[in-house]
């Protein structure tokens, strides 16, 4: 079986997106009998270093920005399909094509922008989500990462439920409470990250709440004083809009600038380290599609506060403290407890490590191809 992959995030591996590529296509290439796997990049990206062995590639036009992404979904990459043979075309975000020269299987990886309307309120982004809408509805089978996304497709896009399969992702193998931890020290200090701090981790969109989580820091800052600090990473947004508040004037605002550090971007090989040292991870997304950051927490041994919302109590079960969406008092109230219950802190670390056993790459990849497998009979 030949699988051709669309590779539009290959080179975003900080994005949801990227990130499941990056892990699908690695997974994949080491089951015992692997496809045939070929990325498919826009013109002028590079595969990089980081393509798994065995992996073929072809470059179809590209450009960069909205038109251009639309143009390599719709066209780039089914005309790189029809070249290189292939028996199935994988698209593993929300972006498939109208039309493909082979059976479609599409990951949606959530449905966001049909679950929370302020995130298609322009008309350039109500057009994309009718479109992508379509194509899903229009692809052999779709892929989805939690039981909660799966009844959401069904809703939104009027889905059967046989033609939508559930699986889920995993942490990396980095993410460990004891492996790679001789290198925490380093990172402790190429950050200057203080003893004691509770970790975050961006997207800072809308749906993300970090708001939410600033509002709860306000309370713990007054219960802790300087003694521990909300230490967040990820890259800030390069404008302003409706779908991306100014947290910092936020912070601001609420008086607790000084009792947060802001990290940006950071590498991708310090995250495990910066789980493994917080004493607590805050998650306040009101909605995901899976919630990796939460199981990468979980497998780190760091025990994690979020909000009760979509898939994290499939996700968590018992592995985290799960609390009301919104309640900004709840969330702080769970933060100081685990800051201050040593009992409590240490119970919540191996429930959560518990729970992240559950899941694994090697058992993603197996579930994905047996879905290529039903795309091909099923034409």
């Amino acid at each position: 079986m030949h699988v051709a992959l669309n590779g539009w995030f290959w080179q975003k591996p900080h994005s949801g997106s990227g990130q499941y590529l990056r892990q699908l296509l690695r997974a994949l290439t080491q089951l015992p009998a692997p496809p045939q796997l070929t990325l498919v990049l826009p013109a002028g990206v590079p595969a990089g270093k980081d393509l798994p062995s065995g992996v073929k590639t072809i470059s179809t036009h590209g450009r960069r920005g909205r038109l251009g992404k639309l143009l390599f979904e719709q066209h780039g990459f089914p005309r790189a399909v029809a070249a290189c043979g292939a028996d199935i075309a994988h698209v593993p975000y929300h972006g498939a094509p109208l039309r493909s020269p082979a059976p479609l299987v599409t990951s949606v990886l959530d449905v966001v922008a049909l679950v929370i309307p302020d995130y298609a309120r322009r008309l350039p982004a109500r057009l994309y989500t009718a479109l992508v809408s379509a194509s899903a509805r229009g692809s052999s089978h779709i892929i989805t990462l939690s039981h909660a996304s799966k009844i959401d497709i069904e809703e939104h896009l009027g889905l059967p439920d046989e033609r939508i399969t559930v699986t889920w992702l995993a942490p990396d193998d980095a993410c460990h409470p004891r492996l790679g931890a001789e290198r925490d020290p380093a990172v402790r200090i190429r950050y200057k990250l203080p003893e004691r701090y509770v970790f975050a981790i961006g997207g800072f969109d809308l749906r993300k709440q970090f708001k939410q989580l600033l509002l709860a820091w306000s309370w713990v800052a007054q219960a802790e004083g300087a003694d521990c600090a909300l230490v967040i990473a990820g890259r800030e947004p390069r404008w302003r809009a409706p779908l991306f508040p100014d947290l910092r004037a936020h912070a601001r605002e609420l008086g607790i600038s000084d009792h947060i550090l802001w990290l940006g971007e950071i590498d991708d090989q310090d995250k495990p380290a910066l789980y493994r040292m917080a004493r607590v991870f805050a998650f306040p997304s009101r909605y995901e599609g899976f919630g990796l950051p939460v199981l990468e927490a979980m497998a780190c041994g760091t025990p994690v506060v979020a909000n009760e919302i979509s898939c994290l109590p499939e996700l968590v079960e018992d592995g985290a403290f799960l609390v009301e969406p919104g309640n900004a008092r709840a969330m702080a109230g769970a933060i100081i407890a685990l800051l201050n219950q040593e009992p409590l802190r240490q119970a919540q670390r191996n429930a959560g490590l518990a729970r992240a056993t559950h899941f694994n790459w090697r058992r993603t990849a197996q579930q994905t191809l047996s879905v290529y497998e039903r795309a091909l009979t099923s034409r």
